[in-house]
């Protein structure tokens, strides 16, 4: 699978770990920045990953800040992208299966480098059931977006 990984400063170290991670396991990944510890706006981070999603050049997205929650505010701003901030495995998979999440976000200062590995590879193993009351939810949480748009 292809996986876009980006984060601000506060997740570089963490999005290092996770990336070569993926990619021991087989994925390819697409760091879309930052490259370094200098500082950066999440904002931007979650542009990044979302734009990689939405057009396509990545499958789902990694993204990580301090604590997962601005950058996961600011993805949830691009039409057609479903990101949550996990911090256990339950939630990580479950995202996907029954919300077809495409996009994780970490918290590089809430969770360890384990924990962080562990649950990028249960969401990028996990599919979406297609079960009928999944499918209606979706199309409701589509057509909320489409209101608002």
């Amino acid at each position: 699978m292809r996986i876009a990984v980006g984060s601000d400063h506060a997740g570089f170290a963490l999005k290092q770990l996770v990336g070569e991670a993926l990619r021991e396991a087989g994925h390819d990944v697409l760091d879309v920045g930052t490259y370094s510890t200098d500082p950066v706006d999440y904002p931007d981070s979650a542009e990044a990953v979302a734009g990689a999603v939405l057009d396509r050049r990545a499958e789902r997205g990694v993204l990580i800040c301090g604590s997962g929650v601005g950058a996961s505010v600011a993805a949830n701003k691009l039409p057609g992208i479903r990101a949550a901030v996990c911090h256990d495995a339950y939630s990580a998979h479950q995202g996907v299966e029954h919300d077809d999440m495409n996009v994780l976000v970490l918290g590089g200062r809430v969770i360890g480098p384990a924990l962080a590995v562990e649950l990028a590879r249960v969401f990028v193993a996990a599919r979406f059931t297609g079960e009928e009351r999944h499918v209606r939810r979706l199309a409701k949480v589509k057509a909320l977006e489409a209101r608002y748009r």
